[in-house]
């Protein structure tokens, strides 16, 4: 992990991180949960991007934060904050000389999307608990594979509009294992699904969700959709790939956040980029879309 990874996780909103944990935050304070605490004494700087507690003197940034908060070492701190916020970051390993970031290499991973295959903790997972379409399944390329400790995990392709393979995303299969994801160096996983943006038709809505397995859900409830995890990971050509469809096809936009500040924050971020973003609200109960797709599907 590079000083440049490292920053990008030093600079996630520290009110979003504390939220992430469990901690409800209201006007910039919320109670400190390293002591007994009945009136928020937990402050938070959003200038500094840093917590203090008044009472018991705790202080930091979004990694002290984890780390004091789940009693994590500072490299599984790290790979919480990765792991939550859909940050890129390379493995740990000792500091090398050569440092230099490493391009995506497509040649190597393509040849496991032509022939996709899924194993037993795969299938269980798509089919039996997201209930997602076989149809999706294969539109998207979803393909498995198991490591050499036994742990399954689900291999998600990204690719770009033109269907040019950018970046691998894999998913562990095992519930609260850690890392729960693992990229390729040079991963580019920004847009999720970008090929649907071919076959939309005029006046046709997109549907745009925040991570991959809702997406999987709204493509199986019959929209096109699109994920896109984090407002900062948009370059300049993703916003004008959908400036131009929008105003080439009056394609409208759609988004039911996620029940949650960082959902609802992640709708506000992309409604600044995509001014005629429009909101929908998920049933009372439900925490993201790929779980009001399952009880729909259900009943």
């Amino acid at each position: 992990m590079d000083k440049q990874q490292l920053q990008k996780l030093r600079d996630l909103p520290i009110e979003g991180v504390a939220e992430r944990l469990g901690l409800r935050v209201k006007h910039h304070k919320s109670l400190c949960p390293f002591h007994a605490d009945s009136h928020p004494s937990l402050s938070f700087r959003v200038k500094t991007n840093t917590y203090r507690c008044f009472v018991c003197g705790a202080t930091g940034g979004t990694i002290d934060l984890v780390m004091r908060y789940l009693h994590m070492e500072f490299k599984d701190a790290c790979r919480w904050l990765a792991d939550q916020h859909n940050v890129i970051i390379d493995e740990w390993q000792p500091v090398q000389k050569d440092d230099t970031p490493k391009p995506f290499d497509a040649s190597r991973y393509e040849p496991y999307f032509e022939h996709p295959w899924l194993n037993e903790a795969a299938r269980k997972f798509l089919f039996y608990e997201r209930l997602i379409d076989p149809r999706v399944v294969w539109w998207c390329r979803l393909t498995s594979w198991t490591d050499r400790k036994g742990v399954p995990w689900l291999q998600i392709p990204y690719y770009n509009k033109e269907g040019q393979l950018v970046g691998v995303q894999n998913r562990n299969l095992v519930k609260g294992a850690l890392p729960r994801f693992r990229f390729p160096p040079g991963s580019e996983c920004g847009i999720y699904n970008l090929p649907v943006l071919n076959l939309l038709k005029p006046g046709e809505p997109l549907f745009i969700t925040e991570g991959a397995s809702d997406c999987w859900s709204m493509l199986s409830a019959g929209h096109k959709a699109i994920a896109i995890p984090s407002a900062t990971l948009l370059t300049k050509k993703d916003v004008e790939q959908l400036s131009i469809i929008h105003s080439q096809l009056s394609t409208s936009f759609h988004m039911y956040p996620d029940q949650d500040e960082p959902g609802e924050r992640l709708f506000l971020q992309l409604q600044q980029v995509l001014p005629n973003l429009q909101h929908h609200q998920l049933p009372k109960g439900c925490k993201d879309f790929s779980e009001f797709f399952t009880l729909r599907i259900k009943d």
